[in-house]
């Protein structure tokens, strides 16, 4: 039994990835079930909520190139998770305030903080949709009102695709979603990671934690660098490539306590041609 409330429609007898990663990066939108969850992972590698606020930074800085640099100013955002601060549309309206964002979750504590969060918005909304169901997503009435498919779109798949497991063919998704973008669109990607025989200890824990993960969440996959990769397809990944977050376009703002977070999560952008 517990006290702990939770809006309609939140289950919180079961953890959820939104809400853990949520306690990772010290929200308070999380319940006991989900605290245990990343407390089990945690024991096995203690860089989980490092992990996490990599995850953020990638997000800030990849989100702030693109507006800044390539001039994207439609993004869509999948499995967006719970706000936080620096969202995708905070970043994105610094460069353009009339910059469209939609974030898409299945989540339902993520969807209504959300849209709470957006109820006067006028260029952000968020909209329903499960990443294993590509065409929905696409043919959403909330996507197809905000995104123009016409013009380039910034699209987002951060720390989601390691949330499809082998059998969802998360690479099939990656390309469907990739194909409805017109050129001049762009993608990114970071993904939890398995160095492999390049570095035997990481890769020892990283196979521990996605136990961890699949036997309390039910989901997670720390793949290969190869497997990551070709989730990009024929797009132009841009320098430096497929690398680990801290090294990607660094603003400084990086520190890592335990080394093993630099190896265990990876990331790129790539443009479509």
């Amino acid at each position: 039994m517990t006290s702990e409330k939770a809006p309609p429609g939140v289950d919180i007898t079961r953890p959820s990835i939104a809400r853990v990663y949520d306690y990772y990066l010290g929200g308070k939108d999380n319940f006991a079930v989900d605290r245990r969850a990343a407390e089990m992972a945690l024991k096995v590698t203690p860089d989980g909520a490092e992990v996490g606020r990599a995850c953020r930074a990638f997000l800030r800085r990849s989100v702030r190139y693109l507006a800044a640099e390539a001039g994207i100013r439609q993004f869509l955002d999948l499995g967006s998770g719970l706000p936080t601060q620096g969202n995708v549309h905070e970043i994105a309206h610094k460069v353009d305030p009339a910059a469209r964002v939609v974030y898409v979750d299945n989540d339902p504590m993520a969807l209504a903080h959300g849209r709470a969060l957006l109820a006067d918005a006028q260029t952000t909304t968020v909209a329903e949709g499960d990443l294993r169901e590509p065409e929905k997503i696409l043919e959403h009435p909330e996507v197809r009102r905000m995104i123009d498919f016409d013009r380039p779109v910034g699209l987002l798949l951060l720390a989601v695709l390691h949330h499809l497991h082998d059998d969802d063919d998360p690479g099939a998704i990656a390309r469907r979603l990739t194909a409805a973008l017109p050129s001049g669109s762009y993608l990114a990607i970071s993904h939890f990671h398995n160095p492999g025989d390049a570095n035997p200890e990481v890769s020892r824990r990283a196979l521990g934690v996605e136990k961890v993960f699949n036997e309390t969440l039910g989901t997670g996959r720390w793949r290969t660098h190869q497997e990551i990769s070709a989730y990009f397809g024929d797009l132009e990944l841009l320098p430096p490539g497929l690398v680990p977050l801290a090294d990607w376009r660094p603003d400084g703002d990086e520190e890592y306590q335990h080394p093993d977070t630099y190896h265990t999560i990876v990331g790129g952008v790539a443009r479509k041609p």
